[in-house]
C-alpha cells in the first residue's frame, strides 16, 4: 500500500481564522496520511504557522474542521528544559501517559520509561548524549532532542513550525532527514512550515503553497515548478501600480 493509498491520520478542511478584521486563513484544507511528509511553504504572514496552531490547538479558528490522531509538536524556538539533560526532556514526553506524581521529578520517572526515552534518543543519533545538559547540546542536537521526545509521545502526527530556520544548511539538513526517517520508519504523518524551498524539494513528498492565508497549489514535491514556487514570495504591487506604469511606458 503506497502513502497516497493510506487513510489520512490528519485532516483539516474548511479553515479560517482572522486577527482584528484582517484574515489570516480562509478555506484551508490538508489531508496528511501515515509516512507522508508535506511542506508549506508561502511568506511571512501567509498562515502557514496559523494553520498548524489551529490544527494542535494553540490558536482557536474562526471556523472549519481539524480531525487529527495524537499529535507532537515542534518549533523554531526549541522548548526544553535547558538544565535537565536530553534523556530527562525526552522522557517528558510521557507525561500525558504517566500518573500526576511523575511530573514532580525527573528522578520518579520510571526504568521502563527511560529505556523507551533512550531508544528515542538512538534513533535520532544521540544516545551518547542522553546525560548531557541540553544547555550543552549544539541547535542542531537540541532540534533532534524535540523530534525524541514527540516519538516517546507516541505521537501519530508531528507538527513542525519553521524546525530549521535557526539551524546552519548543515544541519538543518540533517533534522529534516531525521524527520523524514522517522515519518517513514514509524508512520507518522508531518507536516513542516519551511522557508527553505530547496529543503522541501529535497524531503517532503508534497508541498502544499500559500498565499494571503490560502493555498494556491499542492502536489508531489518534484513536479511543482519553480516558477509556483517563487511567486509564493513575490509582493503583492500597491494599487493602480500597473496602470499608472502602462501610461508612463
Amino acid at each position: 500500500m503506497t502513502i497516497n493509498d493510506q487513510q489520512p491520520v490528519l485532516t483539516v478542511r474548511g479553515l479560517a481564522k482572522s486577527f482584528g478584521g484582517r484574515t489570516v486563513l480562509s478555506g484551508f484544507d490538508l489531508d496528511v496520511a501515515p509516512g507522508e511528509v508535506v511542506a508549506l511553504l508561502g511568506a511571512n504572514g501567509s498562515g502557514k504557522s496559523t494553520a498548524l496552531k489551529c490544527v494542535v490547538g494553540l490558536v482557536r479558528p474562526d471556523s472549519g474542521e481539524v480531525r487529527v490522531g495524537p499529535v507532537a509538536m515542534v518549533f523554531q524556538q526549541i522548548h526544553l528544559v535547558r538544565r535537565r539533560s536530553a534523556l530527562d526532556n525526552v522522557c517528558a514526553g510521557a507525561l500525558g501517559r504517566l500518573p500526576l506524581r511523575h511530573s514532580w521529578s525527573p528522578l520518579a520517572f520510571p526504568r521502563d520509561l527511560r529505556e523507551e526515552a533512550m531508544a528515542c534518543l538512538d534513533r535520532v543519533g544521540l544516545a551518547d548524549r542522553a546525560h548531557e545538559r541540553v544547555a550543552a547540546l549544539s541547535g542542531g542536537q537540541q532540534q533532534r532532542v524535540a523530534l525524541a521526545r514527540a516519538l516517546c509521545q507516541r505521537a501519530a502526527v508531528l507538527l513542525a513550525d519553521e524546525p530549521v530556520s535557526a539551524l546552519d544548511p548543515s544541519a538543518a539538513d540533517k533534522v529534516m532527514r531525521i524527520m523524514t526517517n522517522l515519518a517513514r520508519s514509524e508512520s507518522i504523518a508531518v507536516a513542516a512550515v519551511l522557508h527553505q524551498p530547496e529543503l522541501a524539494r529535497r524531503h517532503a513528498d508534497r508541498i502544499v503553497g500559500l498565499r494571503d492565508g490560502r493555498i494556491v497549489f499542492s502536489g508531489p514535491a518534484g513536479e511543482i515548478p519553480q516558477e509556483q514556487i517563487s511567486a509564493l514570495y513575490v509582493a503583492d504591487e500597491p494599487a493602480g501600480t500597473a496602470d499608472r506604469e502602462r501610461q508612463s511606458a
